[in-house]
C-alpha cells in the first residue's frame, strides 16, 4: 500500500498568502494609527476622572468643583464641610494625559456630597470626535 504523503496543497498556500495580503492592506494601517487610540485613552482617563470626583465627593462629604477646559479637567475640593467654595487641589491618583477638543455643556460645576451635580439639567461634555460623556444630574452617575 502506498501511503499519501502529508502537507498543504499549493492553492492552499496560495490562499494563505492572498489572506494575509489583504489584512496588510487594511488591516495593519488602521493598527499604527496611533492618534486614535490616544483619543479613546483621553476620553477614558476623562470618564474615569469624573467617576472619581464623584466618588470623593460622596467619600469626604463635600463639594468637589470640575473644570473643563479643551485640554483636560480640573478638579477642586472645598476645604470645609458643608462649605461650597473649591479652594483645596484635589489630589489625582493618576494625572491624565492632555487631550484636545473637550467642551462642556456648564463649565464650572459641581458635585455634591450627595453624588449629585448642582446643576437643573444633565451635564454633556463633548469631544472632538463627537463622542459625548453625560453626567445626570439627579444622580451623578457618569454615563
Amino acid at each position: 500500500m502506498r501511503r499519501r504523503t502529508r502537507g498543504f496543497t499549493l492553492i492552499e498556500l496560495i490562499m494563505v498568502i492572498v489572506i494575509l495580503g489583504v489584512l496588510a492592506v487594511f488591516a495593519a494601517p488602521r493598527m499604527f494609527n496611533s492618534s486614535d487610540f490616544y483619543a479613546r485613552g483621553f476620553q477614558d482617563e476623562t470618564r474615569a476622572l469624573l467617576r472619581y470626583a464623584q466618588k470623593t465627593a460622596i467619600a469626604q462629604r463635600r463639594a468637589v468643583c470640575v473644570t473643563v477646559a479643551a485640554t483636560g479637567i480640573d478638579l477642586k475640593i472645598a476645604t470645609d464641610n458643608p462649605a461650597t467654595n473649591c479652594a483645596g487641589t484635589l489630589t489625582l491618583p493618576n494625572q491624565p494625559k492632555a487631550g484636545s477638543g473637550l467642551s462642556a455643556s456648564v463649565s464650572p460645576f459641581k458635585f455634591v456630597p450627595l453624588g449629585s451635580t448642582d446643576q437643573s439639567a444633565d451635564v454633556t461634555l463633548t469631544f472632538a470626535d463627537g463622542t459625548a460623556i453625560v453626567i445626570d444630574k439627579d444622580t451623578g452617575y457618569v454615563k
